[in-house]
């Protein structure tokens, strides 16, 4: 958790997966609401992507997740990573970082262009089927419908450990 901290992340909290709310119907905002489906390097719109059911029956074999909390997306997505990255030296081979993608500025798909950062590019929750607005009420953290830009934003990242 002090590593998330590190890299910038306010909060960092560990839970089970029975504590992430999972609901298919996460996918109608992908389809309707995302200026990216069909284009996205990590959309769940893309050949050979698995369905949320899928997802959620891997993601629940799962022992800890750690959520990741931030005002800004980059930094939820390089904390969540960093962490999964030392479960991983630290032997936890299938440990899996999730969080919405800010990789690149452009995201390449838009364009029809591969990923560039393939290694490092995760689906964000939504895209699995997970209702972020449901898990963070759940757990008591802050998140809401902002209803302009200038309305503090709350990312969250999460990393899947069997630990």
């Amino acid at each position: 958790m002090q590593l998330a901290q590190k890299f910038g992340a306010t909060n960092v909290i560990a839970v089970t997966p029975d504590d992430i709310v999972f609901d298919d119907r996460t996918l109608f905002k992908c389809m309707f609401g995302c200026s990216d489906w069909g284009k996205g390097c990590t959309c769940p719109s893309r050949p050979g992507a698995l369905t949320p059911g899928e997802y959620e029956r891997m993601l629940r074999k799962y022992k800890t997740v750690l959520i990741v909390h931030s005002p800004d997306k980059r930094v939820a997505q390089k904390a969540s990573f960093e962490i999964e990255r030392e479960a991983y030296f630290d032997g936890d081979a299938l440990a899996f970082s999730m969080s919405d993608c800010a990789l690149c500025a452009d995201c390449a798909g838009r364009s029809g262009e591969a990923c560039r950062n393939i290694k490092m590019a995760r689906p964000s929750f939504h895209s699995v089927g997970v209702d972020v607005f449901a898990t963070a009420k759940k757990l008591g953290l802050p998140l809401k419908a902002l209803r302009n830009k200038d309305e503090q934003q709350n990312w969250y990242a999460a990393v899947w450990l069997n630990i």
